[in-house]
């Protein structure tokens, strides 16, 4: 099964560091970010967990829920849990999936179909692929994805910041030029019409091609 941006978040339940979740109800009427990795006790892994510990106030100002997956049970999460604090001094207080079936990485496109149904005897590298990055709207749909290699840590700070573009252009016909950061100017969505856009925003624009138009970040 292939996702593309704008498909359903497939649906899962399955048993947690938390608790057993449905995954769309666990939602809720938010946003969601799912990130997955390959094995548990993996160092790149242990920093990223940790650092996603430590940015969770930030996801959750934005009304955001952060969801960590590894192909692993649940009880070797809570071990590794204690090290992810010892090393990188943030504790996980939100749930990890224990995917020992596979279920999730194949719901995923993160490991093929035939990749067995036991993550028993699987090694971070057959289970490579699954270092993937999921927001999700509270449509449940996807609105970003992103895959990275298990040798390079991944930069959540971007993660943070594809949230605020994905939240503030689904609320204004707006879109957020290239290194963008919130509180700088955004580009006139290329739908709106000049007039149209006049009359959203009052206060002008500034025009530098047709197609391309700034405006302040709407508020």
């Amino acid at each position: 099964m292939s996702l593309r941006i704008n498909d359903e978040a497939p649906n899962f339940a399955i048993d947690t560091t938390q608790g057993r979740i449905d995954f769309h109800q666990w939602i809720g009427d938010g946003w969601a970010i799912l990130f997955s990795h390959p094995k548990d006790f993996t160092p790149v892994c242990t920093t990223e967990l940790g650092y996603m510990a430590g940015l969770k106030p930030e996801f959750d100002k934005r009304g955001a829920k952060i969801i960590g997956l590894s192909v692993d049970p649940v009880s070797d999460h809570t071990r590794w849990q204690k090290d992810i604090e010892e090393t990188q001094g943030h504790a996980v207080t939100y749930p990890l999936i224990g995917d020992s079936e596979l279920t999730v990485a194949k719901l995923y496109d993160m490991l093929p179909a035939d990749a067995g149904s036991s993550s028993q005897g699987r090694t971070a590298a057959t289970n490579a692929t699954v270092r993937s990055v999921f927001v999700i709207g509270p449509d449940k749909k996807i609105k970003a994805m992103l895959t990275y290699p298990m040798s390079t840590g991944r930069n959540f700070d971007e993660v943070l910041r594809i949230l605020d573009s994905v939240q503030l252009t689904s609320r204004h016909s707006v879109a957020t030029p290239v290194n963008w950061k919130p509180g700088e100017d955004v580009i006139v969505a290329p739908a709106l019409a000049s007039d149209e856009a006049r009359q959203k925003y009052p206060s002008g624009f500034r025009e530098v091609k047709p197609y391309l138009r700034y405006v302040h970040q709407p508020r």
